[in-house]
């Protein structure tokens, strides 16, 4: 659970960064998927910088699998491997269908969940 907060909080800051170096409206202009994505970005920064510092090593373990994983993508995208990116997009989308169906998209307690 910790990756998706160092992720919405970096692109949230990229987007800045671009948005201040092109003179553009990058954030004002984005879409809803931009919103939703970097929804976790005004969870509180110290709650989740303590989270960081105290979970350090598996962070950073996550964080390595991570940037390997990105780098496939990158390559699949330089190489024009659309194969690579489809297969890897199509098996992400059934498992978060599989998350839907489990009830892991529910904002109710629990996720929902009904407890005997």
């Amino acid at each position: 659970s910790h990756l998706p907060h160092l992720i919405a909080y970096t692109i949230v800051g990229t987007a800045d960064d671009l948005q201040q170096v092109t003179q553009s409206e990058v954030i004002k202009f984005s879409a809803g998927g931009f919103r939703d994505f970097t929804r976790i970005a005004a969870s509180d920064p110290t709650m989740w910088r303590d989270v960081f510092l105290s979970n350090k090593d598996a962070v950073l373990d996550m964080l390595q699998r991570f940037s390997e994983d990105l780098s496939q993508l990158q390559r699949a995208i330089r190489w024009g491997d659309g194969d690579a990116l489809y297969d890897r997009f199509a098996r992400t989308r059934a498992i978060r269908r599989s998350i839907v169906d489990q009830g892991q998209d529910d904002a109710a307690a629990d996720f929902g969940r009904k407890h005997d």
